[in-house]
This record gives C-alpha cells, sequence and structure tokens, in this order.
C-alpha cells in the first residue's frame, strides 16, 4: 500500500503536469493566497512550490499565504516554513489589510469557513469573511490599477451552495442557473455571502475592467481535508479508522458528485489564470451521481481491502438542531464552460479518489477541529 507521502507526490505531479501553461503564466511574479493554510490551500500552496523545485530560480513563483492560524499552524506547512520564495503572514482576512501589503500580480481568495457545521456556529465571521474581506481585496485591486501595478488574475472561491436546491430540470447545474436559495435558514449565512460575493466581483470586474473571476466547487474531498473538518467523507473515514460502525447524519438518499482535490486544484488555476473577468465556473465532476448510503457502501468496500474493515453502515436519529434544514437533495454540476474554455479536463475516479484519501487519513488521524 502508498504511503500518504507517496500520495501527496503523486498528486503534485498530476496537479503541475496539468498546469504547465498556467504556471509558465505566473513564473516569476507574486501570488497571494488567503486561507492558505487550510484544505484547498494543502495542494494551491504545495503545488507552487513543488513547481518552483523544478525551474530555474527567476522563473519561482513568490508565494505569499494570509491565514488568521485561529488552530494553529498545521504541521504541514509548519515543515515549509523556510522554503525560498514562501512567506507566511499571520493576518485575519477581516480586518484592514497589512499596511506594508506587497504589490501581488496574483490572488486567490479562499479564506473563509466552509463546513456546514462550522459556518452554522460563527454565521457572523462566515459572513463577514465572504464580504468584508473580499471587498477590502477587490478595492486592493482597484488601487493597485490606479497605481500602475495592476493585478493580472483574482480568484474568488464561491460555492455551489449558491445554487440552493434547484429543481429537478436544473439538474445537472450550470453556471446560468440562478438558485433556489433561503435568506433566512441556517446556512444563508454561507449561501447568501457567496452569492453577494460574486455580485461584488462580477461589478468591479465591469465596473472597473479588472480580472476578477470566480469558482463554484462541488464537493472536494482528499488529501488536506481534516478528518475533523465534519463533512461526509472525513466522518466516514473517521469511523472506519476507528474501527466502528459508519454513522450517516441521514437517511442516506440525498445525492453529490464527489470531485477529488487535485483535479479541483488544477480547475481553480486554470480560473484564475485563463477565466473571463467577471464570469463564475462551476469546478467538479459530473458523473458519478451517487447518494450518501452508496459512498458510505463504497468507503467500506475500501476499506475492506486497504485495512481489512469489519464495520457496516448504520443510520442516527441524533442529529445536530436543523441539521438537514435547507439542505439539497441534490447536487451535481454541468462543466461544460469551463472544459472548453478552460480546457479543464478531471480525469480521478471516485474509487481511486477514495482509495487516496483514505489512505492518507489512515497517516494523518490527528487533527484541530477544522
Amino acid at each position: 500500500m502508498n504511503s500518504s507521502q507517496d500520495i501527496v507526490i503523486e498528486d503534485l505531479n498530476y496537479i503541475c503536469k496539468n498546469l504547465q501553461a498556467e504556471f509558465d503564466e505566473i513564473a516569476g511574479k507574486k501570488l497571494l493566497i488567503t486561507g492558505g493554510a487550510g484544505f484547498l490551500g494543502y495542494y494551491l500552496v504545495q503545488s507552487v512550490l513543488y513547481w518552483n523545485e523544478q525551474v530555474e530560480p527567476d522563473r519561482q513563483i513568490r508565494l505569499t499565504i494570509y491565514d488568521n492560524y485561529i488552530r494553529g499552524m498545521p504541521d504541514w506547512l509548519v515543515q515549509l516554513k523556510n522554503t525560498k520564495n514562501l512567506r507566511l503572514v499571520k493576518h485575519n482576512i477581516i480586518d484592514p489589510l497589512p499596511a506594508d501589503i506587497d504589490n501581488f500580480q496574483y490572488i486567490i481568495h479562499a479564506a473563509g469557513i466552509a463546513s456546514p457545521i462550522y459556518y452554522r456556529a460563527h454565521p457572523i465571521e462566515t459572513m463577514d469573511a465572504n464580504i468584508n474581506g473580499l471587498r477590502s481585496l477587490l478595492d486592493y485591486c482597484l488601487h493597485q490599477k490606479g497605481k500602475g501595478t495592476p493585478v493580472e488574475g483574482f480568484l474568488f472561491y464561491s460555492s455551489s451552495e449558491i445554487y440552493g436546491d434547484p429543481d429537478p430540470a436544473n439538474i445537472p447545474t450550470p453556471e446560468t442557473y440562478r438558485g433556489f436559495v433561503s435568506c433566512t435558514g441556517p446556512r444563508a449565512c454561507y449561501d447568501e455571502s457567496k452569492r453577494y460575493g460574486e455580485t461584488l466581483c462580477v461589478n468591479f470586474a465591469q465596473q472597473y475592467g479588472l480580472p476578477i473571476k470566480s469558482a463554484r466547487p462541488f464537493n472536494n474531498y482528499g488529501p488536506g481535508l481534516k478528518i475533523t473538518d465534519r463533512r461526509v467523507i472525513p466522518d466516514y473515514a473517521r469511523d472506519v479508522l476507528a474501527g466502528r460502525d459508519i454513522v450517516m447524519l441521514s437517511d442516506g438518499a440525498p445525492t453529490r458528485t464527489f470531485c477529488y482535490v487535485a483535479d479541483a486544484v488544477v480547475g481553480y488555476y486554470k480560473v484564475l489564470v485563463r477565466g473571463r473577468a467577471g464570469e463564475a465556473y462551476n469546478i467538479g465532476v459530473e458523473t458519478p451521481e451517487i447518494s450518501m448510503l452508496q459512498l458510505a457502501e463504497r468507503v467500506v468496500s475500501l476499506a475492506v481491502e486497504l485495512f481489512g474493515y469489519r464495520g457496516k453502515v448504520v443510520k442516527t436519529q441524533d442529529l445536530p438542531k436543523d441539521y438537514l434544514v435547507d439542505n439539497p437533495n441534490r447536487r451535481c454540476p454541468v462543466v461544460t464552460k469551463a472544459r472548453t474554455e478552460l480546457g479543464y479536463q478531471p480525469s480521478i475516479t471516485l474509487d481511486e479518489g477514495l482509495r487516496r484519501s483514505l489512505i492518507w487519513y489512515n497517516e494523518n488521524q490527528v487533527a484541530e477541529d477544522a
């Protein structure tokens, strides 16, 4: 069985191979990633540094991370602290930007709370990061243009949650669907702040001619997503590795498609560099759309093969209050826009992605709450 490090190296090679043209575009320039210590930062950051190791010094990407490190700096990032062309800055994105902020050519705004359990517990902080933090960065882009050092690409992490619970006629869901979303329900702090964030991005792009783009992730998973995150796949992995039955926090009927993080990160960098200003792109996979019960059964099958797991799948009635309110019944994207405009071609199958994830979780079972 591969080690978790083998998995990470395999993924980084895959990402860099599929982003050769995009990283060439960013070569020698300065990139800021907010929230770089989080789940998506795991490969957003490491892929750049891995690429830097393979190119001449003058073509290396100069990377800065802003993160509040509210749960401390993760071990993987601590190990990278002294890496050339990496600068780590402790900063909460809801605060004014640092007075000594650098001249960045590319910015990825990934700071925020994305796990439903946690954004429901911290709704104001969730909205502040998605709106006030975003606005600060957009104002920075406008200021940079005015002083003749323009930002060349800006990526806002929106969400597939902006679609709410689509009617069946709009599943698979294209970017043109306007959504069916509650503005007052328990998920609204996340859904509506992402929607308004996109509105900010579109209007800054159109009114000021700025290269602002948005990505709408569809159920990303894999290395970097903490086992304590409380999303479905890390929850299943935690049960498996504890040797207990997999507990489903639903009747198992809701369906999703799941996009492995290496494919997702390729998509995000393509949006950053190739995406059209003022546009949003679905990033995910179109098949298979499977139920939570089917997902659990796949995890069980792989866990038997990998670890000799002997548990089964069970349903719980002990759910957090309002846990399933406004929870979409189905979620499945149309990714034609990203495929045709950006050359986005996800290729890692669900079974292979789950296999890599379980191997990674097996060696990363201890984590702070997400």
